[in-house]
């Protein structure tokens, strides 16, 4: 397996910074997952078909159950007849054939950078002994992202009668937890260039891919009921964002759209740093711990996107439920950090206890009490 060189860069690459237009594309989404700021939304909860992009949450359950060791890249699955029946050199392929033996990595590979429905069917009746029930997981993963707006009727979004159907900000949703929950495997089997298996070579689509600086990609989709759509993320300067992009009508249109949207999400804001990296943003109050107070850490340094050469003093408050709970682990995700600005939508950055605290004792609790007559 080989990856494609990278494509020299044309004039159509050299394309300013911009939002896409509504009649360009009627979904949009573009959001920097490292503050969890929204930088432009264009109706980001409407539902619409996401075709290959579906292979994203194959991809993500992939990697949740190799994590649970309940799936290993070295794991060979075989092509049964009645898949070849259905999938065998249908729409995206890696050219499975019936009987054909094949690595659960060779197939994250295809499925990830060559968009293979035989490769996700073949992964999905492999693992979970039916592609119904590959699918059924694909659900339960979905609603455990918080994926409301989202329903997975095949594992590579195939049409099917408008039974798979997902929203932009689901999207956001599942990239952020493929790309925090599993940097290693994310960054492994997504955004090759291209795939080659059993001698046959082909390209990735993505149209960020060799193109767009510190671009990952993620996954292109197309059907003629759906028109083009595209999820992809770049990384500069430990800033990521993920784009969205749906409806749109033709795939040049898609790639010249994606990279002007991303370059404008990196370029036409500035980002203000508010705290360094392991600062101490606050503390919470703790009930029934050893400990009356938690100091809150991120996980990285906290900072807001503006709009450029804007004066707005940017505002931040701590929200949690409280007062927290103790037992509490150190690291343990307790609260949000909710950032404000004139002209912005707010960023919203996870807060983390920079220590455990301990189950109150005997003593610890009659200490809070007292201190909890003066507080």
């Amino acid at each position: 397996m080989v990856a494609a060189p990278l494509r020299a860069q044309s004039a159509d690459d050299q394309i300013a910074p911009a939002v896409p237009s509504a009649d360009e594309a009627p979904v949009a989404l573009l959001v920097d997952i490292t503050s969890g700021q929204v930088l432009h939304a264009r109706n980001p909860d409407r539902r619409f078909m996401p075709a290959s992009v579906t292979k994203v949450m194959t991809l993500y359950l992939a990697f949740e159950l190799i994590e649970a060791g309940r799936l290993d890249p070295a794991q060979v699955f075989a092509m049964s007849p009645e898949l070849a029946r259905e999938w065998r050199r249908k729409g995206s392929t890696m050219f499975l054939d019936a009987g054909e033996q094949v690595t659960v990595h060779d197939l994250l590979l295809g499925i990830a950078n060559v968009s293979a429905n035989d490769g996700a069917a073949v992964l999905a009746a492999g693992q979970a002994g039916s592609v119904a029930a590959w699918t059924a997981a694909m659900n339960d993963t979905a609603r455990g992202l918080g994926m409301s707006g989202s329903h997975f009727g095949t594992p590579n979004g195939f049409p099917d009668e408008g039974r798979t159907f997902a929203t932009a900000n689901d999207l956001v949703k599942l990239a952020r937890a493929m790309v925090t929950r599993h940097p290693d495997k994310f960054g492994y089997y997504v955004g090759r260039t291209g795939f080659d298996y059993k001698g046959i070579a082909q390209i990735n689509h993505d149209p960020l891919i060799g193109r767009t600086p510190g671009a990952d990609g993620i996954k292109t989709g197309f059907t003629n009921e759906s028109g083009f759509s595209y999820l992809g993320t770049a990384r500069r300067n430990r800033q990521r964002l993920v784009l969205v992009l749906a409806g749109v009508e033709n795939g040049r249109l898609r790639g010249r759209l994606a990279r002007a949207y991303m370059e404008w999400g990196f370029t036409a804001l500035d980002r203000r740093r508010l705290f360094p990296a392991k600062a101490v943003i606050g503390e919470a109050r703790v009930q029934n711990g050893d400990t009356r107070r938690l100091d809150l850490v991120a996980k990285g340094p906290v900072a807001i996107n503006l709009p450029r050469g804007s004066k707005g003093k940017p505002t931040a408050t701590i929200r949690y439920e409280g007062p927290l709970r103790a037992p509490i682990v150190a690291g343990q995700e307790v609260a949000v950090l909710e950032v404000t600005a004139p002209g912005v939508a707010p960023a919203r950055i996870p807060l983390f206890a920079a220590e455990a605290v301990a189950a109150a004792g005997p003593f610890d609790r009659i200490i809070n009490a007292i201190a909890g007559l003066f507080a």
